[in-house]
Protein backbone atom coordinates (compact mmCIF):
# COMPACT_ATOMS: atom_id res chain seq x y z
CA UNK A 1 0.00 0.00 0.00
CA UNK A 2 1.20 3.30 -0.98
CA UNK A 3 0.31 4.96 2.30
CA UNK A 4 -0.88 4.09 5.62
CA UNK A 5 -4.14 4.57 7.58
CA UNK A 6 -2.40 8.20 9.06
CA UNK A 7 -0.94 9.68 6.24
CA UNK A 8 -3.29 12.77 5.43
CA UNK A 9 -3.65 12.02 1.54
CA UNK A 10 -5.09 8.26 2.58
CA UNK A 11 -8.53 9.18 2.04
CA UNK A 12 -7.66 11.07 -1.42
CA UNK A 13 -5.95 7.93 -2.18
CA UNK A 14 -8.73 5.51 -1.83
CA UNK A 15 -10.91 7.24 -3.89
CA UNK A 16 -8.63 8.15 -6.64
CA UNK A 17 -8.18 4.51 -6.97
CA UNK A 18 -11.88 3.55 -6.87
CA UNK A 19 -12.14 6.34 -9.79
CA UNK A 20 -9.44 5.29 -11.56
CA UNK A 21 -10.89 0.90 -11.56
CA UNK A 22 -14.14 1.89 -12.05
CA UNK A 23 -12.95 4.11 -14.73
CA UNK A 24 -10.53 1.68 -16.53
CA UNK A 25 -12.59 -0.88 -15.99
CA UNK A 26 -16.36 0.22 -17.21
CA UNK A 27 -14.28 1.39 -20.58
CA UNK A 28 -13.48 -2.12 -21.12
CA UNK A 29 -16.70 -3.30 -19.94
CA UNK A 30 -18.45 -1.19 -22.61
CA UNK A 31 -15.78 -1.96 -24.80
CA UNK A 32 -16.72 -5.77 -24.25
CA UNK A 33 -20.34 -4.60 -25.04
CA UNK A 34 -19.43 -3.25 -27.90
CA UNK A 35 -17.68 -5.94 -29.40
CA UNK A 36 -20.38 -8.00 -29.00
CA UNK A 37 -22.35 -6.04 -32.47
CA UNK A 38 -18.63 -5.56 -33.85
CA UNK A 39 -15.66 -7.94 -34.47
CA UNK A 40 -13.71 -8.98 -31.84
CA UNK A 41 -14.10 -11.10 -28.38
CA UNK A 42 -16.74 -9.46 -26.81
CA UNK A 43 -17.25 -12.13 -24.13
CA UNK A 44 -13.81 -11.74 -22.89
CA UNK A 45 -13.77 -8.05 -22.55
CA UNK A 46 -16.90 -8.50 -20.60
CA UNK A 47 -15.51 -10.76 -18.75
CA UNK A 48 -12.53 -8.28 -18.39
CA UNK A 49 -13.81 -5.44 -17.40
CA UNK A 50 -16.10 -7.49 -14.96
CA UNK A 51 -12.34 -8.20 -13.08
CA UNK A 52 -10.92 -5.13 -13.09
CA UNK A 53 -14.56 -3.78 -11.98
CA UNK A 54 -14.18 -6.54 -9.11
CA UNK A 55 -11.38 -5.74 -7.32
CA UNK A 56 -12.76 -2.39 -6.17
CA UNK A 57 -16.82 -3.23 -5.94
CA UNK A 58 -18.77 -5.85 -4.33
CA UNK A 59 -21.75 -6.15 -7.20
CA UNK A 60 -19.12 -7.03 -9.72
CA UNK A 61 -17.85 -9.97 -7.51
CA UNK A 62 -21.36 -10.95 -7.48
CA UNK A 63 -21.25 -11.13 -10.96
CA UNK A 64 -18.62 -13.30 -11.74
CA UNK A 65 -19.67 -15.86 -9.23
CA UNK A 66 -22.96 -15.97 -11.14
CA UNK A 67 -21.25 -16.11 -14.57
CA UNK A 68 -18.89 -18.69 -13.22
CA UNK A 69 -20.99 -20.85 -11.71
CA UNK A 70 -23.55 -20.78 -14.94
CA UNK A 71 -20.64 -21.75 -17.15
CA UNK A 72 -19.42 -23.82 -14.85
CA UNK A 73 -22.91 -25.86 -14.79
CA UNK A 74 -23.11 -25.37 -18.96
CA UNK A 75 -20.02 -27.06 -19.06
CA UNK A 76 -21.02 -29.99 -17.04
CA UNK A 77 -24.25 -30.22 -19.17
CA UNK A 78 -22.02 -30.41 -22.26
CA UNK A 79 -20.14 -32.60 -20.79
CA UNK A 80 -22.56 -35.14 -20.10
CA UNK A 81 -24.24 -34.59 -23.11
CA UNK A 82 -21.31 -35.57 -25.31
CA UNK A 83 -20.13 -38.41 -23.76
CA UNK A 84 -23.54 -40.05 -23.55
CA UNK A 85 -23.46 -38.75 -27.25
CA UNK A 86 -20.52 -40.93 -28.02
CA UNK A 87 -21.73 -43.84 -25.98
CA UNK A 88 -25.30 -43.76 -28.30
CA UNK A 89 -23.00 -43.42 -31.30
CA UNK A 90 -20.80 -46.51 -30.60
CA UNK A 91 -23.36 -48.89 -29.91
CA UNK A 92 -25.13 -47.69 -32.97
CA UNK A 93 -22.52 -48.36 -35.45
CA UNK A 94 -22.85 -51.86 -37.46
CA UNK A 95 -20.25 -54.27 -36.90
CA UNK A 96 -16.96 -54.09 -39.07
CA UNK A 97 -17.17 -56.16 -42.03
CA UNK A 98 -15.15 -59.70 -41.75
Amino acid sequence: MVFDDNHPLFGTYKVAKRIAIGVVGGTVLALGIVMMITPGPGIAGILAGLGILAIEFAWARSWLRKIKAKAQSMASQFQSKNSSNKNASAKDLPPPPA
